[in-house]
């Protein structure tokens, strides 16, 4: 299984944050780690993020 890899611009556009707060998250562990993919870019996992997501929308209607 090939898990597709998601660049800032779109995971910003996916979950609404700003950079900020994403990066804040990250830090605090509330948010999945990003993967380094060379000397100067990152990405994150689609499948964590979806998850995280999922959970999000899960919580606030609880």
């Amino acid at each position: 299984m090939t898990t597709r890899m998601i660049r800032l611009a779109e995971l910003l556009a996916r979950t609404g944050l700003s950079r900020s707060t994403l990066y804040r998250l990250e830090a605090e562990g509330q948010f999945p780690r990003r993967v380094k993919l060379g000397k100067r870019s990152v990405a994150w996992r689609e499948s964590q993020l979806v998850e995280w997501i999922e959970s999000r929308s899960h919580a606030a209607t609880h």
